[in-house]
């Protein structure tokens, strides 16, 4: 019976150091969003990170441009908000399956954008009529980083 227990015993404290160890960092899930303060799409991309387990932070601001182009974010590749999250800046509408792959892959990049409001887009109403192409920015100009 004392083996039993011990046992037990042993896969609980394995079971817990590795629930304590595979837990992420709470900064990884901590996104602050920068729109203006008018736009509705903006905060529709908010809940839509909520959902998806993030603690959003959003931030109204008439300077999105300036703080874009600060984060690295050429002007014809500028998305229609900016949010950080942990050390990378995503701008635009980018689907779940990028940011996640973005965190989990954590390339030697600034961020990522997907370029304007495009339909269909993750809080953007409307049907996706293509591809989403969404690019890294970094020190280069901005390429494919990958196409949803």
């Amino acid at each position: 019976m004392r083996k039993i227990i011990m046992g037990v015993a042993a896969v609980g404290v394995v079971a817990a150091s590795a629930y304590f160890f595979m837990q992420p960092d709470a900064s990884a899930s901590d996104v602050t969003l920068y729109k203006n303060p008018q736009c509705g799409c903006c905060e529709e991309y908010a809940k839509y990170l909520t959902r998806n387990g993030f603690t959003v932070t959003v931030k109204a601001t008439h300077d999105l441009n300036v703080i874009s182009r600060q984060a690295g974010i050429p002007d014809d590749f500028q998305g229609c908000h900016l949010a950080f999250l942990d050390d990378y800046v995503i701008s635009g509408h980018v689907p779940i399956a990028t940011v996640n792959k973005l965190i989990s892959e954590r390339p030697d990049i600034k961020g990522v954008t997907l370029p304007g409001m495009p339909n269909g887009s993750p809080g953007m109403s409307g049907q996706k009529s293509g591809p989403f192409r969404i690019y890294e920015v970094g020190a280069t100009e901005p390429k494919i980083y990958t196409v949803e």
